[in-house]
């Protein structure tokens, strides 16, 4: 008979659950619904946690200072415990970077076997699990023998559990960790102004800026300086997240960083492997909608692009609107109208 753990973490503030937490739950709830088999939820926070009313299911927690921030030795040691605690065939885990970091050295302590990047679990009678591979240009489904089961789920691929609030409160069952020597002290987190950010995983837009951008402009002239200030500034006025295809990343290949855009990275590139963005929505402009650049924005709910070229790629059915029009001009109208939101 399996059996289903969820294991979760606090958010940054340690009093409620993380967002990919949460979707991680609703995985779990409609996979044990559709097996029919029991399920626990394990938590990992530094303190008492809000948890979502309503949970049909128990609930298993590991807490105390030690937990407060991401520390292998000690987050490793928090899920082995849950495991142990709960003995189950099936471990869903959200894919976040304090996750990611240790669960394949949990699924080894326990004799386990791990897969990452899942992005659905089906089957009725067994178990499957789809990941992409080849940058997303082949979906694999995966089934596996061998348990414990650890998958570790990728954000945005399902909804977040949203609680009753006429349901009563969710008892919690508090499980002891015996930590290890600690050999690491967090003495604090230096993080960038958030007008300083670039990508932005939980942003509603991901804008994409593709080669065009630096290219000769209509007037003849090469005007990246003033492309650089129409996509930052759109950036900080609209909260976005920024991609770019790799055209333009390569640009500032072997030189320490682009030498065109300077805030621009390998790490902005869209459909590079493993990267798969979930939007809600999406803007490219100066792109031409090229396949690796379009697979890279197939779970991008709603896909709108600017270009002048009014037979480039995009417009072949690749993105729902296209704005045959100056990405220079558009843009800064843009900034403007978001300027004028703003002080109003």
């Amino acid at each position: 008979m399996e059996s289903v753990l969820i294991l979760t973490h606090a958010d940054e503030t340690g009093a409620a659950l993380t967002k990919p937490s949460l979707e991680a739950i609703s995985a779990g709830l409609e996979l044990s619904t559709r097996l029919g088999v029991s399920i626990a939820i394990g938590v990992v926070a530094p303190g008492p946690i809000a948890l979502p009313k309503s949970l049909p299911c128990a609930v298993v927690a590991v807490s105390g200072e030690a937990f407060a921030q991401p520390r292998y030795a000690t987050d490793a040691a928090a899920c082995e415990a849950l495991c142990r605690a709960q003995k189950p065939s099936i471990v869903l885990a959200p894919a976040s970077s304090r996750f990611t970091r240790v669960m394949a050295g949990v699924a080894h302590r326990l004799g386990g076997v791990i897969d990452t990047h899942i992005t659905a679990i089906r089957g009725h009678a067994g178990i499957e699990a789809s990941r992409w591979l080849y940058r997303q240009r082949i979906e694999a489904v995966i089934t596996r023998d061998a348990r414990p089961w650890f998958l570790l789920l990728d954000a945005g691929t399902h909804a977040a559990f949203t609680a009753d609030p006429s349901a009563p409160a969710v008892t919690i069952e508090k499980i002891h960790v015996d930590l290890p020597a600690l050999r690491t002290t967090v003495t604090g987190i230096e993080t960038p102004k958030q007008d300083a950010l670039t990508i932005r995983p939980d942003a509603k837009l991901l804008f994409v800026a593709g080669a065009g951008w630096t290219k000769k402009q209509p007037d003849g002239q090469v005007r990246a300086q003033e492309a650089g200030e129409l996509i930052l500034g759109f950036l900080r006025a609209s909260g976005a997240s920024l991609g770019s295809s790799k055209s333009l990343v390569d640009q500032g290949e072997g030189q320490g960083g682009n030498s065109v855009l300077p805030f621009l990275t390998h790490m902005n590139q869209v459909g590079q492997t493993g990267a798969t963005p979930r939007h809600p929505k999406g803007l490219a402009a100066c792109c031409h909608g090229e396949e690796p650049h379009v697979i890279g924005w197939r779970f991008i709910a709603e896909r709108r692009a600017i270009s002048l070229d009014p037979n480039c790629g995009w417009t072949r059915g690749k993105a729902d609107v296209v704005y045959i029009a100056d990405a220079f001009r558009v843009m800064a109208k843009v900034n403007e109208l978001l300027a004028a939101r703003s002080q109003s």
